[in-house]
């Protein structure tokens, strides 16, 4: 690998790895942090080019995202984790999964999508047309050149098929907004596709574990102590709402 992704730990335990979405970094998740730090060890990672992650030379794509995740859990000595991906860390976390589900306990996709088709159309086409503009720029400018191969994850990715996800056997819960960017039917297929995996809307939009985090972290609770005594009694019946929020940058 030829960078190392930079991420902070807190907490004890089994590992819980978060990956945050596109344009953003690991700090996304403070109130994801602070509400499972007790039960587990929680990495929250920046991805290559993103918050204090070099950009490197290799690839800039979803794929090369999901092998940068492989060295990381290589260099911390993480056998198995738990995966919670938001929005294009939900999409790494699914290519992660189809070629190292060895490596998976259980798996969290929020507000991912297997190709652009599943974002809506009014989300879908600035994003497209920001990138043929910054592609114009790109190579006049270093920040039209980012922007350009932010949106790039965007404009072209990911590129999986449904039939692909029925290889993903570990407990998976797939988590939105009821008023999300990415299609309801889309997320809905993704949930499908995945075996005996678990849905579940929230009120809210694309940002739900930042907006609603006191509804989305008693959900992914329960879903990750159904099925493991370990997380403990504590976690399973905590309930704490947390009002500070991060500036994070958005999607266009």
């Amino acid at each position: 690998m030829d960078i190392s992704l930079y991420f902070e730990k807190q907490g004890e335990g089994f590992p819980l790895v978060l990956l945050h979405g596109n344009g953003e970094n690991g700090g996304y998740f403070v109130n994801q942090v602070e509400y499972f730090k007790d039960n587990f060890s929680v990495y929250s990672v920046d991805t290559r080019g993103h918050g204090k992650s070099p950009r490197g030379t290799a690839p800039f794509t979803i794929k090369q995202f999901a092998e940068d995740l492989k060295c990381f859990f290589d260099s911390q000595k993480i056998d198995k984790a738990i995966i919670l991906g938001f929005s294009d860390g939900a999409n790494i976390a699914m290519e992660f999964a189809l070629k190292y589900q060895n490596r998976v306990e259980k798996l969290i996709l929020n507000g991912g999508n297997i190709n652009t088709m599943g974002v809506k159309s009014r989300y879908q086409i600035p994003i497209e047309l920001g990138y043929l503009v910054t592609k114009f720029f790109s190579k006049r400018s270093e920040d039209a050149l980012k922007n350009h191969e932010l949106l790039s994850l965007m404009a072209g990715q990911p590129d999986i098929k449904p039939e692909e996800l029925k290889s993903i056997s570990v407990p998976t819960l797939v988590i939105a907004g009821n008023n999300d960017m990415i299609k309801t039917s889309h997320t809905q297929l993704i949930a499908k596709s995945i075996p005996g995996s678990k849905l579940v809307f929230l009120d809210g939009d694309h940002f739900i574990a930042q907006k609603n985090s006191s509804d989305f972290n008693r959900t992914v609770s329960e879903f990750l102590c159904v099925q493991e005594s370990a997380c403990g009694a504590a976690s399973a019946t905590r309930n704490v709402a947390f009002d500070s929020a991060i500036a994070v940058a958005r999607r266009a």
